[in-house]
């Protein structure tokens, strides 16, 4: 669609109404400043939004840089003194058509574009981007990309990408002197610096794309050449002892690295897709300090309640949510609590995450016959009195698990269900008897992790009728006591706004923190298990007797200004 006005594109997106429209127009032919300085002035809209608006009322891209992974090779062809000077960000090559792509403040400025050309020899396409952006961009990538950028391009122009087709200890001395080995090294560098949790090295058709999970969320970071593709991957699998002429099939390996007095562990798993194979690496950090049960979040009465459940000398407790809900780090935090001299505490997990002073730990080995069911059998011969068991995955280990918990054992373990009230009648599904379920079951715990905002920049809104009425509806009587409390201590309600920094890497967010529901087994619980009552039913008298569920917790944990909205929904709407 073509608009007339800078202001027409605004009103059309809801970012002004039809009146306020106007008055910028007579305010732009009194004063004669044009429609962007009094807009910018007035401070109607986010910088990133405007940059968005003002792309589409010129019919150019737009491009968020802190989105998008950035081509190694392309910031090379362009001096960080050119970049600076011209507040450009070279961010993708296509070497079919020869072509740059470049991120502009102005991307109609022509006489750049020109100059761009000539000293790359390549054609410029343009794309619109924020200011502050390109100048976050141009400090953050050309100082602290240095290696990687120069790299890549050794490796494109040595061509040395061919000798890993060598063999044996030839090929192992080649990979460890090549730029490939500088670039894994890298990418491996940055995800230990920036608290990533796992890298995901993915080709695509004309690229290879990689990502980072922070914070629960993938980030791309970088685009390598698609013909670096067989050369980073061999350098992987050379680490982590795969076979490199294996590209048919998955592989599971694993290897070590230490980055600034950090040891890390590396879990990789190798799949062929469409365009070569993928790698995903898990971070696992070694000497990672187990946070204590008020450090998750968890807090009131859902934090009495586990930690009585805890306290009892027998009875199973099983914590519920979907993969990478942080189930497993609330299980350490529980074993942290209960490990002392005077207790015998055993483990079988898959894999072993954080290594636990004074608890037996014991790795899963299928292709060996050691499975959690097997384990679970060989523990109750070993005097606990406390077991862990990683997941309940099928009947044998269900049913196992409710007997140690039978016998005076105090057994932790994890399950796949979206909530607390879902637990008891999966437990069922699997074949385990009701009463013998709730003779054993003494609480189930649910959760979900989101990001927390970062609090070095973070800012306050006020809350808005839309959202307060969203809260008002979930949280109910809740909501009241909260405002009560603001209203006493003469504050308005305000909500978290994240707006993002050099600290969280212009996210808005940094670090996470987990919501839970916490459901003890009561007489009246126990009793809807055995009719087999749905989880609805289950759920409903579980919040009558002062059960919040993860959606309330985590509104809760919004007015108290720790997460955003946002992150509650994306995470627990379900």
């Amino acid at each position: 669609m073509v608009y007339k006005n800078l202001t027409d594109v605004l009103v059309a997106h809801n970012y002004l109404t039809t009146e306020v429209a106007e008055k910028i127009n007579l305010e732009r032919l009194k004063s004669g400043e044009s429609e962007e300085e009094i807009i910018l002035q007035k401070r109607l809209l986010s910088d990133l939004d405007f940059a968005k608006v003002k792309a589409e009322f010129l019919r150019v891209p737009f491009v968020n840089l802190e989105e998008i992974g950035f081509a190694p090779e392309a910031l090379a062809l362009v001096p960080q003194s050119v970049a600076e000077k011209y507040k450009v960000v070279p961010y993708k090559m296509d070497t079919k058509d020869k072509s740059l792509w470049v991120a502009m403040g102005n991307p109609l400025d022509l006489e750049t574009v020109e100059f761009l050309e000539k000293k790359t020899n390549l054609k410029i396409k343009t794309a619109m981007s924020e200011v502050k952006q390109i100048e976050s961009f141009i400090r953050e990538k050309y100082e602290r990309e240095k290696g990687i950028t120069s790299e890549v391009t050794k490796a494109l122009d040595e061509q040395k990408i061919d000798s890993f087709k060598a063999e044996g200890s030839q090929r192992q001395k080649v990979s460890a002197e090549a730029p490939i080995a500088k670039i894994v090294s890298t990418i491996l560098e940055y995800a230990v610096k920036s608290r990533a949790s796992d890298i995901h090295i993915e080709p695509l058709e004309e690229n290879v794309r990689i990502r980072y999970r922070i914070d629960g969320i993938l980030q791309e970071k970088y685009v390598l050449p698609r013909n670096v593709l067989e050369a980073v991957v061999s350098r992987v699998k050379i680490l982590a002892n795969l076979k490199i002429d294996e590209k048919r099939m998955p592989q599971d390996g694993r290897f070590n690295i230490s980055v600034d007095g950090t040891d890390v562990d590396l879990r990789i798993s190798t799949l062929p897709v469409s365009y070569g194979e993928k790698v995903v690496m898990r971070l696992l950090r070694k000497a990672q300090k187990v946070p204590s049960l008020p450090d998750l979040g968890l807090r009131g009465l859902a934090l009495k309640n586990l930690i009585e459940s805890i306290e009892r000398p027998h009875g199973i407790i099983i914590v519920c949510g979907p993969t990478g809900s942080g189930k497993t780090t609330t299980l350490y935090s529980v074993l942290d609590k209960v490990a002392t001299s005077k207790v015998n505490v055993v483990t079988i997990e898959d894999p072993v995450e954080y290594q636990m002073k004074g608890v037996n730990q014991v790795q899963v080995n299928v292709q060996a016959g050691l499975t959690f069911a097997s384990a679970l059998r060989s523990f109750l011969r070993q005097d606990p009195n406390v077991i862990m068991v990683g997941e309940i995955r099928d009947t044998e280990t269900a049913e196992l698990a409710i007997n140690a918990a039978l016998t005076g054992h105090l057994v932790f373990s994890t399950l796949h269900t979206n909530d607390a009230s879902g637990a008891p009648p999966r437990m069922i599904d699997m074949g385990v008897e009701p009463f013998l379920l709730t003779s054993a079951l003494t609480c189930v715990v649910a959760q979900r992790v989101l990001r927390k905002v970062c609090q070095s920049c973070v800012t306050s809104d006020e809350l808005k009728s839309d959202n307060e009425a969203v809260l008002k509806e979930t949280l109910g009587p809740i909501f009241d006591m909260i405002a009560d409390k603001w209203k006493k201590e003469g504050k308005t309600l305000t909500i978290p706004h994240p707006n993002g920094c050099d600290k969280c890497n212009n996210t808005g967010y940094l670090g996470r923190i987990a919501i839970y529901e916490v459901m003890p087994i009561s007489e009246k619980i126990a009793k809807m298990v055995v009719e087999k009552s749905s989880a609805a039913s289950i759920q409903k008298q579980g919040m009558d007797e002062g059960m919040l569920t993860m959606k309330q917790d985590g509104f809760v944990k919004v007015l108290e200004g720790v997460t955003t909205l946002e992150e509650v929904l994306r995470v627990a709407q379900y």
